[in-house]
């Protein structure tokens, strides 16, 4: 009897039950998690999802979604050649140290491993571009509703699955060891602040870059040019690097941290109270000066050519001049970014140099009056002569854009300036892996149950020093497969059973007037302003609900009429208005009438 209470009191009070002790577990539900998590459940494994935020999806979900894939359907019906052969060529001359080990791997399983795949769980690819960086031929694959398109439909059958735990709102603060091999989770529960363990068989970090920490970002910044004073943060929110002082922790090591692929046209965030966030933006119609207002580079070349020049000026940033008309072809290249949303950034007040003449505008913007005069007449003589003598922008040997408008000449009033600075985007370094995922150790030996995916790795190298564009997703699918079956075979672990949870996707008919309801309990402009650990989507989600004055139906149809024994999320139901926020243009939420 003594025995029996001393085993009941083990359990109850051990961090995570024997009986629910998972065979993976996964730190981090970006594509590259939800991937890994997938494969593992569909291979028979238990898997526990511990994710930082209170949604999946990471960095995928504001990208995109361009995936670089080789040899698919729709190259084929546009009568584009493509071989594993012809992109590994690509992939070696563009990055120029890439790792060839996994520039071979991806070629050659991208269609099967990526492509098949996604198309498989209900992806749509709508389009192929060339989209330049290195490629050779066209095979940027553009799927229907941009990131959200890649992460809905494997998270939606993680939930059909049934046999994955995900624990969001949690940070993982450390591993556990057991004889020498990694077993565990040490984890923070944000919202309650109880630190807990999660023990299992094998952990995978899949936590993202370390773009959102700028001082990792200049202390590791390529000595090959000069570190501007002001770097953006323009990718995860929370690619901190968290995962690489997890791999540290367990004798990992780390590699290629200068390889950072970044964006020259990074346009500040005025709502970002630390000054470090940016937005990866697009002026088509916009010539860019120096602090000396002249022109010093070709607006439009790859990010490879134009940051180093920017680097090198004095200071090293710039502005993106235009004219009213410029001012509608203005663009950030962010999903679910909408029409409202720029406005609101460019109208901050004092963040868009403005002015009705050229001398008022340089005068706003801090520049030289006569040099910026000068260096727009030039460009404008020079779009009326057809050709850019200064660099090659457009001529009559120069080949269209397929991104850019025709150029035009900077005369209608008024005039804007708009701030400009290198944006990191993603890390094309960080743990050192093998091709099948095992995390290594200085000396080249994995460490035993520590595994590593995705931009955690850096993609394992295979950008080298720069990214080819769909360099980035895909290779961070690919990789959260490769490391489940790693350790699937391990386990050697037999085929989950067919799924049998039913999915729910088609909110039922509510109330219109949920929305009085809900605010009747909830203050939520209260809400959003307090700051909350572990509350970070809410607030963001609902700032644009406030914004745009949307009603609560719109997310929470479920939920109506309210009963309080059933009043929590669904995520089944979820996955379907994550669209809302997500794509651009956006779903079309419902908004009160006013009966409501």
């Amino acid at each position: 009897m003594l025995f029996r209470k001393f085993i009941s009191l083990i359990i109850l009070f051990s961090p995570v039950f024997a009986a629910d002790r998972p065979d993976l577990i996964v730190v981090g539900g970006g594509i590259s998690g939800l991937s890994a998590a997938l494969e593992g459940a569909r291979a028979g494994l238990k898997v526990t999802v511990v994710e930082l935020n209170t949604v999946p999806g990471g960095h995928a979900v504001i990208s995109s979604g361009g995936l670089s894939l080789i040899g698919t359907p729709i190259q084929a019906q546009n009568k584009i050649v493509d071989t594993p052969e012809i992109a590994e060529r690509d992939f070696l001359r563009w990055g120029e140290d890439a790792n060839r080990d996994w520039v071979r791997y991806y070629t050659q399983n991208s269609l099967t491993g990526i492509h098949d795949w996604m198309a498989a769980l209900g992806t749509q690819f709508v389009a192929v571009s060339l989209n330049g960086a290195g490629n050779s031929v066209p095979r940027f694959h553009s799927p229907h509703q941009q990131g959200i398109g890649l992460v809905i439909p494997v998270y939606r059958e993680i939930l059909r699955q049934g046999t994955v735990t995900f624990l969001f709102g949690h940070r993982a603060t450390g591993l556990q060891f057991e004889k020498g091999r990694v077993t565990g989770v040490k984890m923070q529960n944000l919202r309650q602040g109880k630190s807990t363990t999660l023990s299992g068989n094998a952990v995978l970090i899949s936590t993202g870059g370390f773009g959102a920490d700028l001082d990792l970002v200049r202390a590791s910044w390529p000595k090959s040019m000069p570190v501007p004073q002001r770097i953006l943060a323009g990718g995860g929110f929370f690619a901190n690097g968290a995962g690489m002082n997890l791999a540290r922790e367990a004798g990992g090591a780390s590699e290629w941290l200068d390889h950072q692929w970044n964006y020259a046209s990074g346009l500040p965030d005025p709502f970002d109270p630390k000054g470090e966030r940016g937005f990866f933006s697009m002026a088509f119609s916009s010539i860019w000066v120096n602090a000396q207002g002249k022109r010093f580079v070709l607006e439009q070349h790859e990010p490879k050519a134009t940051i180093p020049v920017i680097a090198a000026q004095n200071p090293a940033r710039f502005w993106a001049v235009f004219d009213a008309e410029g001012r509608k072809t203005f663009r950030i290249v962010h999903a679910g970014f909408t029409q409202d949303r720029l406005e609101e950034v460019l109208n901050f007040p004092g963040f868009l140099s403005k002015g009705d003449s050229v001398e008022q505008l340089a005068q706003s913007a801090g520049l030289p009056p006569d040099a910026l005069r000068q260096t727009i007449e030039r460009y404008n003589s020079m779009v009326e002569s057809g050709e850019d003598k200064d660099f090659q922008r457009f001529g009559p040997k120069v080949p269209r854009s397929g991104f850019a408008p025709p150029p035009r000449k900077i005369l209608q009033p008024p005039f804007y300036a708009a701030p400009m600075f290198i944006l990191i985007r993603k890390s094309m370094g960080g743990i050192r892996v093998d091709t099948s995922c095992r995390v290594l150790n200085q000396d080249g030996q994995p460490v035993p149950g520590l595994y590593a995916s995705g931009e955690a790795t850096g993609f394992g190298g295979l950008n080298g020093k720069n990214g080819m564009e769909g360099t980035f997703l895909g290779p961070a699918i690919l990789m959260g497969r490769v490391a489940a079956q790693t350790v699937a075979a391990a386990a050697k672990s037999k085929s989950a059973a067919p799924p049998t949870t039913s999915l729910r996707t088609s909110p039922p008919a509510a109330d219109p007037k949920l929305a009085a309801t809900c605010t009747a309990c909830h203050d939520l402009p209260k809400l959003v302003e307090a700051r909350r650990n572990g509350y970070w989507h809410f607030e963001h989600s609902h700032k644009l609900v406030l914004a745009r004055k949307l009603n609560c139906i719109g997310c929470h149809a479920e939920q109506a009429p309210f009963r309080a024994s059933s009043h929590k999320i669904d995520r089944h139901l979820q996955t379907a208005v994550c669209q809302h926020c997500h794509t651009n243009p956006p779903f079309q939420m419902r908004r009160p009438t006013a009966a409501e």
